[in-house]
């Protein structure tokens, strides 16, 4: 797998699903309202950004939810169960935008916060609290004098909105500038937080707030798209979980909850004892199967790294 193919990817997926060029031009703060509206791209993606052309899964449970007249949302949560089921997190790695910037922040050179491994455990929890109430029981049951929910998680929490559709339509379009209120500074607030902790903590959004996240890591174990650790190859040497910023160990649970299936793992494992598998077929980036020898065999059975 090349070093660069994962952020390539990213950017170029951000481009396609963010591609209505007018939006972007100073006073048309018309948003794209034209047939992909309709649907929902798999990942983080504001709605409002001015360049959006989909709809974010996340934004279309809680505007489905908040209806004056309720109703199932059908659509938009077969759309998740069939990308959950399909690829788990895999979207979290290779598709999200977000996830991408929150990436290229942690490259800046400083010191690294590692927090505790109890912490860190019980913060990673929130992103389920966060879907289940924010996302789905509020919009549900709160209701206005109007009969109306509103979209909790977006309107009150959500940095990706902020960052692309509350700061570019904001500098897009003057008349905005002097309606802006406690909201959007509070909005700002957390945004901000975010950048900054994105420059010492690996995807803090990802790992602790990220509602769509916690969804699709309900599929994990039982999606179409896995991770299988060959043991025969494997030494033991820990390098996939030293590569893995998400905080998991491949060797002892490649398909954990917390796995965003960036691949980074595989890279890193000498002995490709690592891969993806789809349809009964195990796919490999980068290096070919590596066969096990005897030597291999012997520092295994010594418990030694190689």
């Amino acid at each position: 797998m090349a070093k660069h193919t994962r952020k390539i990817v990213q950017c170029t997926w951000g481009v396609l699903t963010n591609a209505w060029v007018k939006g972007f031009l100073p006073g048309m703060a018309a948003l794209y309202q034209g047939p992909l509206k309709h649907f929902c791209v798999p990942g983080m993606n504001c709605y409002s950004c001015p360049g959006a052309l989909g709809a974010c899964p996340i934004g279309s449970l809680q505007a489905v939810l908040n209806e004056r007249h309720r109703r199932f949302p059908f659509y938009v949560l077969g759309f998740l169960l069939a990308v959950g089921a399909f690829v788990g997190r895999f979207i979290c790695g290779w598709l999200c935008l977000f996830g991408l910037i929150q990436e290229l922040l942690y490259k800046i050179p400083t010191p690294k916060l590692k927090i505790p491994e109890r912490v860190d455990h019980a913060l990673r929890y929130m992103k389920y609290v966060i879907l289940v109430v924010l996302v789905i029981a509020l919009p549900l049951l709160f209701r206005s004098q109007y009969g109306a929910g509103e979209p909790f998680f977006c309107k009150y929490l959500c940095p990706v909105g902020t960052l692309e559709g509350g700061v570019p339509q904001v500098l897009l379009n003057d008349v905005l500038r002097p309606t802006l209120g406690w909201l959007f500074r509070w909005k700002m607030l957390i945004l901000i937080l975010c950048i900054l902790a994105s420059i010492f903590i690996y995807r803090p959004f990802c790992k602790y707030m990220c509602p769509l996240g916690a969804f699709y890591s309900l599929f994990q174990k039982i999606s179409i798209i896995r991770v299988k650790v060959d043991k025969a190859s494997c030494t033991g040497c820990g390098a996939c979980r030293r590569a893995c910023g998400m905080g998991v160990d491949p060797h002892k649970n490649p398909n954990s909850a917390e796995c965003i299936r960036c691949g980074e793992c595989m890279r890193a494992c000498s002995k490709s004892a690592l891969s993806f598998t789809g349809a009964g077929k195990e796919i490999h980036f980068g290096k070919k199967k590596v066969k096990k020898d005897k030597g291999v065999h012997q520092q295994k059975q010594k418990g030694v790294c190689s």
